[in-house]
């Protein structure tokens, strides 16, 4: 797909199963699983859904999914069901991981960061081999030291080869970090989430990540039992879904299986949703 000067591919890094009632905090039961059907242990499908992005001189990844380096277990909690798909999903859009220029990660949780790493002779290092990792500080230093509350959504063998190597770009705030992709810091999950934003020849791509994961999360009041400010978070999507609806955005959920791509509009007091096929040649 064209957006401007750019082309965005979306990539599937991965698929897995949450707990329904995790992902939608104070939401009944009944309302969310219309749309999310639960199976017998409460989980819900979810997957990765991450960019490709290939401006004049360089290509981004934007998000690196859950990955493959997890044991019987993890798979077994988290129902992770396919092995090595970001670099398939490279492949399948003609890139591969040498290629790549700049890996962006909204967070440090596993589910974004932890296909930003492979296992070499059993030890984590960089899946991109020449590229920077661009993630705000604020929430590098507090994976580093994470509280109770969130440390089991950590792990640094995700991002600590790349501090090894010297390839992580800690940013401070709103930036340009290539021409045309910008990061917009969006607390309220957690203090130190990023936004990505893409605008080309006056059209904007906006990656919610996990400030708005679903389409169901359209609602400005649906947030999650995993959001560590959810007042905070709601007050930014009311804000942030006025502009994508007056803006004519092109809006990105980052767990959504059936919707991943879409704009909104106004809906009384609320938005709905306009799916949009990724596979559209343009906008």
């Amino acid at each position: 797909m064209r957006l401007g000067a750019l082309e965005v591919t979306p990539l599937r890094c991965g698929s897995f199963r949450l707990d329904g009632g995790a992902l939608f905090g104070i939401v009944p039961k009944p309302l969310w699983e219309r749309r999310f059907p639960a199976d017998e242990r409460n989980r819900i499908p979810l997957t990765t859904n991450g960019l490709l992005v290939r401006g004049r001189d360089y290509l981004a990844v934007i998000e690196a999914g859950i990955g493959d380096t997890w044991g019987p277990k993890e798979r077994d909690i988290y129902a992770i069901e396919e092995t090595g798909p970001l670099t398939a999903a490279l492949a399948s859009a003609g890139a591969a991981p040498a290629d790549v220029d700049a890996v962006i990660l909204s967070h440090l949780h596993f589910d974004h960061a932890a296909g930003a790493t492979r296992l070499t002779r059993g030890t984590p290092a960089p899946a991109f081999p020449r590229a920077t990792l661009y993630v705000q500080e604020t929430e590098l230093a507090h994976a580093r030291s994470p509280h109770d509350r969130d440390r089991g959504s950590y792990r640094p063998q995700d991002w600590e080869p790349w501090a090894a190597a010297g390839r992580i770009d800690p940013v401070a705030g709103a930036r340009e970090v290539l021409p045309g992709l910008s990061v917009v810091p969006l607390p309220g999950h957690n203090r130190g989430m990023q936004a990505v934003r893409l605008d080309s020849e006056g059209q904007t791509l906006f990656h919610f990540a996990d400030a708005i994961p679903t389409a169901a999360h359209v609602r400005t009041a649906w947030t999650m039992a995993y959001d560590l400010y959810p007042v905070e978070l709601i007050e930014a999507k009311k804000r942030l879904l006025a502009e994508a609806a007056a803006g004519h955005w092109l809006c990105v959920f980052g767990h959504d299986p059936a919707v991943p791509w879409a704009r909104v509009a106004p809906d009384r007091a609320e938005y709905r949703v306009e799916p949009v096929s990724p596979t559209d040649p343009g906008l």
